[in-house]
C-alpha cells in the first residue's frame, strides 16, 4: 500500500513537471493589457513587464544576428565556394546598419523608451490582426525602424 501511494504521488509530480516545463507564447492581447499601464503607471508591474518583454525581444534579435555572423565567419576557415565568398563579402553590412540588420529592423541610437512608446501606441491596432505578441512587436519594429538598404 505504501509503495502504491508513493507511486501515485510520483506520477502526479511528473505530470506537474511536464506542464511546468512547457513554454507558452504570449498573445498580443495579453501584451497589450500589460502595456496599457505603461503611460499612466510606468513603475507598475504590468508596465515593467511590458518594457522587459520588448527589451528581451530586441536582445534576442541582437544575439541571434550576432550569432549568425559569428557562425558564418567561423566557416571561412575552410576553402569557400563562390556563393560562400559572396555571402562573406556582404557581411560588412552588419557593421554599417547595426546588429539587428538581418532581423530586418535597425535601431541605431534610438532609446528604449522611444521604441517602447512606439510599440505601446501601436499594439491596440495589432490586437485583432496578430495572434502572437512576438509577431506584433516584430512588425511594429520593422515598420518604424527599417534598415536603409544600400544600392
Amino acid at each position: 500500500m505504501k509503495s502504491l501511494t508513493v507511486s501515485i504521488i510520483g506520477v502526479f509530480f511528473l505530470l506537474g513537471l511536464s506542464q511546468a516545463n512547457a513554454v507558452e507564447s504570449l498573445s498580443t492581447v495579453e501584451l497589450s493589457t500589460h502595456c496599457s499601464h505603461y503611460k499612466k503607471t510606468p513603475g507598475s508591474k504590468d508596465a515593467i513587464f511590458c518594457v522587459r518583454y520588448i527589451q528581451g525581444f530586441i536582445d534576442g534579435a541582437v544575439a541571434t544576428d550576432e550569432r549568425v555572423v559569428s557562425n558564418l565567419s567561423g566557416e571561412r576557415a575552410r576553402e569557400e565556394t563562390f556563393s560562400e565568398r559572396a555571402t562573406r563579402t556582404r557581411l560588412g553590412n552588419l557593421k554599417r546598419y547595426g546588429s539587428t540588420y538581418y532581423a530586418d529592423f535597425c535601431l541605431g541610437e534610438v532609446s528604449l523608451r522611444e521604441v517602447v512608446s512606439n510599440i505601446v501606441n501601436n499594439l491596440e491596432n495589432k490586437k485583432a490582426k496578430e495572434v502572437l505578441a512576438r509577431d506584433a512587436v516584430f512588425k511594429i519594429l520593422r515598420k518604424y525602424y527599417p534598415c536603409k538598404k544600400s544600392k
